[in-house]
């Protein structure tokens, strides 16, 4: 996947420009994640896109992969129903494979071994660390509510994937010297926009994914778990993990026990982000004095050491 090269044009840094901004970068970033997250306090992610997946009910056919790579031009290199509905290789999160679905085996809630279907995804969270981590702005939250990540803008970094809390991101290792991130992107550019579900939920044959606002799906889940509350666990996965996600999850085994990820913060962690940031400027000017004293000390500890050595060898000249 290579970079779009960019026009110089009126809006291009000079190198004044550019200097000032590498100069002056990290405190404009700390200022401006820090208005941007003033403004996200007022927003309701009422309205957000959001997805509802029921474990109980998928068979694990994997439609849904399928769809996801032919919808976003994917390759499509794996027989992904070899198999079944038998035994299946397990499939892995990649840079061109952006949803997995595989057989998670765990005890329920009677200590039952039990074997259940699984997607996995970007989790699209509502206030996303990949995007207040970005130094670039190749990961952007679209005014739909999806994030999205643009390759002609990354270098590359893998800041997101260390700061994912589910450990989505992955890398093209194999790039070279374009750099390429992989993840989920909600069909946001191709289907959201034109008023279509996302290829993986219009998919699934067994109704195990619902596409919707996230106020109406988070009903809808509390419904179902009201109203057979010996089917499920009385946790709506992705409610307020990391602060709240677009993908919800019911299950009838406790999510820990199918490899989610638990323990998580309910507090959004952008804010962590910020926090860091702002305490940069302040530990690179301490980490440059102590460098400078320290060199200094050298220096003047070896200065009259070399004088005497370099006498000595003119004496003995």
């Amino acid at each position: 996947m290579k970079k779009t090269q960019h026009k110089t044009d009126k809006t291009a840094l000079d190198r004044r420009r550019f200097l000032q901004g590498l100069i002056g970068g990290t405190g404009l970033s700390v200022i401006s994640a820090a208005s941007v997250e003033a403004s996200s306090e007022k927003a309701s992610f009422s309205e957000t896109p959001s997805a509802l997946v029921d474990i109980t009910r998928c068979i694990g056919c994997r439609a849904c992969m399928r769809a996801c790579k032919q919808a976003n031009d994917l390759p499509r290199n794996v027989d992904l129903t070899q198999d079944f509905p038998g035994a299946w290789d397990r499939q892995e999160l990649r840079f061109d494979q952006w949803t997995v679905v595989n057989a998670e085996t765990g005890r329920d809630a009677n200590d039952i071994e039990v074997t259940r279907n699984v997607k996995r995804q970007c989790m699209q969270c509502l206030k996303p660390t990949c995007v207040s981590v970005c130094p670039v702005g190749a990961m952007t939250k679209s005014e739909l509510g999806p994030i999205l990540y643009s390759a002609d803008r990354c270098i590359g970094c893998r800041y997101c994937i260390m700061a994912c809390p589910f450990d989505v991101p992955k890398f093209e290792w194999e790039g070279g010297m374009f750099s390429v991130i992989g993840k989920c992107q909600f069909c946001t550019r191709k289907r959201l926009a034109e008023g279509k579900l996302p290829a993986c939920v219009e998919s699934c044959p067994t109704g195990a994914l619902k596409f919707g606002r996230r106020d109406e799906l988070l009903f809808e889940a509390q419904s179902r778990i009201q109203a057979r509350p010996e089917r499920y666990v009385d946790h709506i996965y992705g409610e307020t993990e990391a602060g709240g996600t677009a993908w919800l999850y019911l299950s009838d085994v406790p999510f820990e026990n199918l490899g989610f990820k638990s323990g998580l913060a309910t507090a959004p962690m952008p804010p962590l982000t910020w926090d860091v940031l702002s305490k940069i400027p302040i530990m690179a000017a301490t980490m440059a004095g102590l460098f400078g004293t320290v060199a200094w000390s050298l220096n003047r500890r070896e200065g009259p050491e070399m004088k005497k050595e370099t006498e000595k060898r003119e004496v003995s000249e």
